[in-house]
Parts: C-alpha cells; sequence; structure tokens
C-alpha cells in the first residue's frame, strides 16, 4: 500500500484486491464513505457486481467513480491487466492508493497436504498479493504475519514472506518521496473466507481460532485505516496482535517508543506462557491425531 502521512482519501482513486468480500469490501464501503474514488479487483463476477452495488449505495458524491473488475491477481500478466482496466477510468493515471487484501486459507495438518496446497497457499497468501505490488512499483516511481502455529503450515510461510517483502519496500521505495509502505496484519475476521476454512481446519486449530475472539471486516477495515491514517509501518487491530508486532518488530519503525517499549516487555513474559500452552495442547492430541490419519488411511 502507498501514500503519504497524513492520509484524506477524499477525491483519491483507491485501489483494492479482494474488493468483493471480507475486509477488502469493508475497505472498500469505508473509503467509499470518506469520498474516495474506489476500484475493486476480485475473480467471482456475481460477487463483484454486489459488491459494487453496495459501494453505489454508500457514495457520498454523484462525482465519485466507482467500478469493479473480474481478474484473477495470480500472474503478473493478469495483474497488470487489472490495474491498466482500473487506471483506463482515470486517464491512465496511477492510483492514490492501493491496497492488496486478496488471499484465502485452506488449513489441515501439514503431513496430509498435497504438494498443490502448499503451492496453492503461497499462491494464495503471498503471490496473489505480491504480483499487484510488482505491478505498481514500475507505476509509481515513474508517476508501493507475527506467528503461526499447527494448522497454517500452506498459509503463514507466504504472511511472513509479505512481511519481509513490505520491509524490503519499506526501505527501497523511500527514494521516492510520494511513496509509503504498509503491511496490515488482520485479526482472525468473520467473513466467507473463514466458514471455508473451518471446513479443513483441524480441531486444535478451530479451538485456537476461536470466532468468539475474531472481529467482524468492518471493524478489521476501521483499524486498517487508522493505522494508515497514524502512519504505522507495521498496523494491528487488537492488543494481542501489538505484542506480537512489538516483540517481533526487529528494525522496523516503532509507533511509540514509550508504547512500544512496554508492549515489548509485557510480550516477553506472555508470548513464552502463551507458546507453552499450546504446545501443551498440541501434544495432548497426538492420539487423536494418529486416529485421524489412520481413519484417513494415512498409514496404509
Amino acid at each position: 500500500m502507498f501514500w503519504s502521512r497524513s492520509w484524506n482519501p477524499d477525491g483519491l482513486h483507491c485501489y483494492v484486491t479482494g474488493g468483493s468480500t471480507g475486509l477488502g469490501l469493508e475497505l472498500a464501503l469505508l473509503l467509499v464513505q470518506k469520498g474516495a474514488h474506489v476500484s475493486i479487483v476480485a475473480r467471482n463476477q456475481e460477487r463483484l457486481t454486489a459488491a459494487l452495488a453496495q459501494l453505489e449505495a454508500a457514495r457520498i458524491s454523484p462525482h465519485q467513480k466507482l467500478h469493479a473488475y473480474s481478474f484473477s491477481l495470480y500472474t503478473a500478466a493478469e495483474s497488470s491487466a487489472a490495474l491498466e482496466a482500473a487506471c483506463k477510468e482515470h486517464g491512465d493515471k496511477s492510483p492514490d492508493a492501493v491496497f492488496t487484501c486478496a488471499g484465502a486459507a485452506r488449513p489441515k495438518y501439514f503431513v496430509e497436504m498435497t504438494e498443490e496446497d502448499l503451492r496453492h497457499g503461497m499462491d494464495d497468501a503471498y503471490w496473489v498479493q505480491a504480483w499487484t505490488i510488482f505491478v505498481v512499483s514500475f507505476l509509481y516511481p515513474r508517476s508501493s504475519g507475527y506467528m503461526s502455529f499447527l494448522g497454517w503450515g500452506s498459509y503463514a510461510p507466504g504472511k511472513h514472506a509479505l512481511r519481509g517483502l513490505a520491509d524490503t519496500l519499506q526501505s527501497e521505495l523511500m527514494l521516492y518521496p510520494d511513496i509509503k509502505v504498509q503491511i496490515y496484519f488482520p485479526a482472525t475476521m468473520l467473513t466467507p473466507g473463514f466458514d471455508e476454512e473451518n471446513k479443513t481446519k483441524p480441531k486444535i486449530t478451530l479451538e485456537e481460532d476461536n470466532p468468539k475472539d475474531a472481529v467482524t471486516p468492518a471493524a478489521a477495515a476501521l483499524a486498517l485505516f487508522r493505522g494508515v491514517q497514524a502512519g504505522h509501518t507495521h498496523i494491528t487491530g487488537s492488543f494481542i496482535a501489538s505484542l506480537f508486532r512489538a516483540s517481533t518488530r526487529g528494525v522496523t519503525p516503532k509507533h511509540n517508543w514509550i508504547v512500544d517499549a512496554v508492549l515489548d516487555g509485557i510480550a516477553y513474559f506472555v508470548a513464552p506462557i502463551w507458546r507453552s500452552d499450546l504446545d501443551r495442547r498440541v501434544r495432548a492430541t497426538r492420539e487423536e491425531h494418529r486416529t485421524y490419519l489412520q481413519e484417513r488411511g494415512f498409514f496404509e
């Protein structure tokens, strides 16, 4: 995502991938309500049509340009085509802000994942966003996961890769004063994607990823928007996520020296306790896990 500090979307063109459902849709709605011109991209045309109707209902000015584009973003070519289509409606000018919210997860036990699962995991968690960032990076210079546990073997690596990409671009694109790179680490969200994830999640992953602790896409979108306005390099929307952010920050710029020092101190004690408790519960399911695999013929 690329923009300057003290950001106000009113009158700007905002490009949102994954904009037909979940976080992407809620963020697009929020941007429309703030007066932005919004282009959303996703694969499913039916969902895009429904999402665009919601955006139209949320517009605050008849002059706002609201568009939806059906593209698969899993290749550089498709990502480039999607961006070019959106730019055409704005005189071929590149978007003022880019939000990459596309992605999906299919959690399973790692031992039962296939090569296809792992490849799709990187596609869904990394490439579907990285290709958009890649094609966008060519436009702007010319004119931008803290933890994991059982079940997330095909998804978490992609998210960690995205963090590495964001940290790299955050440094490199300082060469262009008008560009700022930020990355958002949302909490578990109550989206259609979350319902799909739950179909394959191991039992202990379901217990840890409790829907009672999940946030709505609207709440997540608001946390993202506020993080953008605050100029945070790493954006989080919950206290727990902030603890992990502070404790795994590395050399990423701090939000606030005093607050981050306090969060880091708390995480120093809390994170090992959380991990120890999780490890204990994972070990306690060994027999259950073995039975699960036997029932699926894993040992045949």
